[in-house]
Order: C-alpha cells, then structure tokens, then sequence
C-alpha cells in the first residue's frame, strides 16, 4: 500500500480528505474539528497506512524525553476523539484497528488526493511536450501506414490477425452484486438505553434498500442475530449467502445524527465503499433513502424510476413521535407476553398522539391488530374492523408504504372476505418492497386460502431465501402444503424448521397433516397438548370422529357450543366434527350458522382437508359463491 502522506499534500481515505499543509480534515468537502493531538495521531498513521504503529512510537513523536505527560490517559484520549470524529467503532473499525497493549493500524484504502494547486503547472509541461510528442506521432503514424499499406515483407498479414485477436478478446467483468445484508449498525453514544434508535436505523436501511427489486436484501429478523457477535465478514456472508455486506455505525448527539456506513464485497472480502452523513434527527428518514441510494450507485443495481423517487424524496418527521415508534417497533420484536404486546400497542399510539399524521405509526398499529386478532388477543371483528380503519388512515398520507398495504390486505380479508381487494392490496405491497418477509409471508397466507397452493409455496422459498437463519418461516410453508394437500411436504417443512432450531415446534399443522395422513392416535396426541384452548377443538373432534371416538367428538361439540353460548365463536369448528362424523346435514347447518356469524373460520372453506367429504354437494358449492371465492 503507498505512503501518500510522505509524497503529496493531499490524501484520501473513505468520504474524508486530509491537507497535510493546513493540517485539515475534511468530510465530503466540510471541515471536521480535529484538535492538535488527534491530528497528528492521524498523520502518523497515514505515513504508513496497514502498518503497526506501536504506543512507544506515538509517545516518542508526541511526547518527547523530558514531557510530563500520563502517556497513557493521554493517546487513549487522543484515539478516541479521532475515531470521533472518523465516526469510527472500535468494536468493528473501519479505520483504525487497536493491537492491544502494542499499537494501533490505519486499515482503510488510502490513496493520493487532487491537488488543484498541482493542475496549471501539470498543464504547462503537459503543454510543452504534447508539441513536440504530437510531431513525432505524424511522423510515426504516417511511416507505419506506408509500410502497411503496401504490404513490405509481408508485415500486414502478419499484423491483421493480432489485430483481430485484440479487438475480440473479452473484457474481465467486475463482480457483480446482487444480494447484501445490513449488519447491525453499531450504537456509538456509549448509552445503551439508545439501542433502540441504532436498530430502528439498521432496520430503515434494510426496508429502504428492500425497495430494489434487483437486489435480494436480507431481512431484520436474521441480521439481528449477529448483533454483538464477532464474526469474519466472509464467514457471516456465507451463512448469509451473500454478495456483499454493510456495516457501520449510529451516533445520536441532541438534534443531530451521524450515520457512518461501508460496503465489504464477501469473495474475495474487499472495501469497496464508504461514506459519513450527518443530519438533523427531522430529516432521518430522508438521510435513509440517501444512504440507501449511494449503495445502489455504488453497486450499480438497477433501480426504477419509481423507486428512484421514492427513496430520493423529502419527508422531514417529528423526532419524538419518530423515537416512539422506534421503541414499539424494538418491543414488538421481543414480546413474548399479552403486558408486554399491550405496551406496542402504546408506543405507537403515543406516536400518533404526538404527531397525528406521522404514517408509519399508523401502519404498525394496524399491524398490531391484524395480529391481535389473529391470536385471540381480541374480539376478531373488532380487531380486524381497527386494522381496516388505521391501514386506510395510513395509505391516505402515504400510499407508499408496503406495511399498510399489507395490512389493509389482511383486514379485508378476515373482515370483509374482499379477495379480489386483498390480491391486489397484497400484491400492491410485494411491489413496494419485494424484500419483506412479512408481505411475502401474508401474501402466501391469501394465495393458500385461494388454493393457489404452488404459488404460495414459491412465496415462503423466497421468504426464506431472505431469512435463512429463522425456523419461522417453515410454519407458513407447512400451511401451503397441507392446504395444497401435500401433507408429506408439510411434515417436512417442520422438520426442516426444527433443524435450525430443535424447541421449535408449532402444533397445529403438525396435527393436522398426521390426521390427514390418517395417523389419527399421533394426531390426537398433538392436539391434547392444546386442549386448554377452544382453537383446537374442533380439529381434535374431527379427528376423534375420524378414528371412530364418536362419544369423544360429541364432547367437543358441547364444549363449543358452551363457548358460543359465551360469546366465543366455534361455529365454523361445529361443522368440522359433524364432518368427520359423517352428518353432512348437521354439518351444513353449523355452516350456515358460521356464515350468518361472519366466523373468520369461513376463510378456510375453499382449501380445509376436513371438508373434503362435503365439496360435491350443491350445498358446499352455493357456500362458495356467495362467499366470492375465485373459481
């Protein structure tokens, strides 16, 4: 590596530049202030960029014999307010490397920088000897085209065919890039308590540079599992089956962000970009779609005109409505109980209440109640009947954001069994962000309930190709395939998620394939475990009437209809164990029943194994007309 620092005034490194003669740093043309001390720390290292230089040499070049000094204290302090300044991680440098107790090693490219006050003494030699070379070049040119041209000794016909062979031979392409992760961008406030804004950053990123359709951008839930984990990049790229990587770092000071942020191609590991931003926190989701557009230049993805707009568009936000909704989102993805889910819940109304046209707010508490409803944490109609309200209060001040479609997607669905309005909300989404598990992962859900069980099994693949580190998304792939029929494939999809994770087992399709597979004993051992709640009921009747437990079934029927008596509904569930019992007329009666109720169940009458027995009658298909399922 050249030591420009010894042989020219100016040096590059990154987006910071370096007048050696004014003793200046400088980022993207601003001055940065640098004090005495740090500087020349700087300029050392700069001498001799990817060189060990060891504490002893430092305290000899900055404190000479004689100077009573805390050595120590004093380039400790010295290095930490240059990589202040550099925006730099000691943790995961991009700069300066620490080699304990012996030194440090300036490990960015660093190369010469233009020199303006170079450039009219270069153009006056340049000048002067271009006359005379351009004399000697007619001379030369005009001697070679007569020989050629007439062909002495044969020199043309030995010539032509290197000639071709020049012009023909292909160029070496450079590396092309078409996947990358965000690694967790490291908090440099020194407050842990700030985490949540560090993480609230790294995620924007990933949903910004998800927006690229050509790109395949790893999902949050998967990067986040290398947040404090000290890794070889070309390994985490690897297990990431990546191209490239990010990694940076978040300073959050009063008003004022800085963001530092490089791209490491993964084979062979080399720094291909880096750059410092600093903005006021109202323009933070504007600095996003900055960062997120410089990776895609820099990478040359191919990037639409409609997404060019987008990510290049103003959108100033209230810094505590916008540190609420980071702190909702944080809690969202570490709630593990109904008190903890409840507090999301109050983030982001908080949110809302500190700024009533902050978007993003919106949309996740939509999501929060698409969700609340879907696990019984309330009333299904009014949760859905929230969603739908919020989802539509969201697209009204941004029609750009994937989560409200989706959203918006799954209310119509439960709430209004609105198909052909939730394909195209959904698909509205994948549009937006092509990268999103969850709008992949909900756009599955509505595909299977279609019976479009080939598509939505494609869906949970490209899921997953984006979160290769999580057993999650094989529970959505075991639905496509049991609901597809393909129970075989579902029981696979399971054991597939429990080799990355052993404790990770979800019951209910599991249950549900052993039944279909008429391993009725397996399947009611499943279900038992769940016993506790009313959900399963259903399905454990229609297995116990399937293995020929008739007195066993018949309970379970009292055990709903108690529960509708109270308010809960299980009407849908009353027509499965009729089903299995083979009482087709009981069954349509609880049916019609469920359909007067408006049961969510009723989602699943186009594709649900258990109703098999009942599909050729008129009845069933008079269901799904007037449910406006697609044929």
């Amino acid at each position: 590596m050249p030591a420009p620092a010894k042989g020219g005034r100016y040096v590059r490194f990154g987006s910071f530049e370096v007048d050696l003669k004014l003793r200046e740093l400088r980022m993207d043309g601003r001055k940065v202030k640098l004090q005495d001390q740090p500087y020349r720390i700087l300029a050392i290292l700069l001498e001799q960029p990817g060189e060990l230089v060891t504490r002893e040499e430092l305290r000899r070049r900055l404190w000479p014999a004689g100077t009573f000094v805390d050595f120590e204290h004093s380039v400790n302090t010295a290095v930490k307010k240059l990589r202040q300044a550099l925006g730099d991680d000691p943790e995961n440098p991009h700069y300066i490397e620490t080699s304990p107790r012996h030194g440090y090693r300036f490990i960015a490219p660093v190369a010469p920088a233009y020199d303006p006050r170079a450039d009219s003494a270069i153009r006056d030699r340049r000048y002067s000897t271009r006359r005379v070379a351009l004399g000697i070049t007619v001379l030369v040119v005009a001697a070679v085209a007569i020989v050629v041209g007439l062909n002495v000794g044969g020199l043309r016909d030995r010539l032509m065919p290197l000639v071709g062979a020049s012009v023909s031979r292909p160029s070496v392409p450079a590396p092309k890039i078409e996947s990358l992760a965000v690694l967790p961008l490291a908090n440099l406030s020194g407050d842990p308590e700030q985490e949540y804004f560090a993480d609230g950053m790294t995620d924007a990123l990933i949903a910004e540079l998800g927006q690229i359709a050509s790109l395949r951008v790893i999902s949050r839930t998967s990067v986040m599992q290398y947040k404090g984990v000290k890794r070889p990049l070309p390994q985490i790229a690897k297990e990431l089956n990546v191209d490239a990587l990010i990694e940076g770092s978040v300073l959050r000071a009063g008003e004022r962000v800085r963001v530092t942020a490089q791209l490491i191609g993964a084979a062979p590991e080399r720094h291909l970009w880096a750059r410092n931003y600093e903005r006021d926190l109202r323009d933070v989701l504007t600095l996003q779609g900055e960062v997120a557009r410089a990776i895609a230049d820099e990478i040359r993805a191919n990037v639409t005109p409609d997404v060019q707009t987008r990510l290049a568009r103003s959108r100033p936000v209230d810094p505590e409505a916008h540190e609420l909704y980071l702190k909702g989102i944080r809690l969202r993805s570490a709630a593990r109980d109904i008190e903890a889910w409840s507090r999301v819940k109050d983030f982001f109304q908080q949110a809302i209440g500190t700024h009533p046209s902050y978007a993003p707010a919106y949309a996740a508490l939509a999501s929060w109640y698409n969700n609340a409803g879907e696990d019984n944490y309330l009333p299904r109609a009014e949760a859905f009947s929230k969603a739908k309200a919020l989802a539509l209060r969201t697209l009204a001040a941004d029609h750009n954001l994937a989560e409200a479609h989706v959203a918006l997607a799954f209310a119509l669905m439960y709430l209004d069994w609105d198909w052909a309005a939730a394909d195209r909300e959904s698909r509205r989404a994948l549009e937006l962000n092509p990268n999103s598990t969850q709008v992949l992962l909900r756009r599955s859900f509505y595909l299977s309930l279609m019976g479009r069980a080939g598509e939505a099994v494609r869906e949970v693949k490209r899921a997953l190709e984006l979160d290769p580190l999580r057993p999650d998304p094989y529970f959505p792939l075991a639905f496509a395939y049991y609901w597809g029929h393909q129970y075989d494939q579902a029981l696979e999809a399971l054991r597939m998620g429990q080799e990355i994770n052993p404790k990770w087992d979800p019951p209910w399709v599991r249950g549900w394939a052993l039944r279909e597979k008429g391993k009725h004993a397996a399947a009611i051992a499943v279900f038992e475990t769940m016993e506790s709640r009313p959900g399963p009921w259903g399905h454990l009747g229609n297995t116990y009437a399937r293995a020929g437990k008739r007195a066993e079934a018949q309970q379970m029927i009292l055990k709903l209809k108690e529960g509708i008596q109270r308010g809960k509904k299980g009407t849908y569930e009353i027509a499965l164990i009729y089903a299995g019992l083979g009482e087709k007329d009981q069954a349509f009666e609880w049916l019609e029943e469920a359909y007067e109720a408006h049961d969510t169940g009723m989602c699943f009458l186009k594709v649900d194994p258990p109703l098999d027995p009942l599909r050729s009658d008129p009845r069933f298909q008079d269901l799904l007309r007037r449910m406006n399922f697609p044929p």
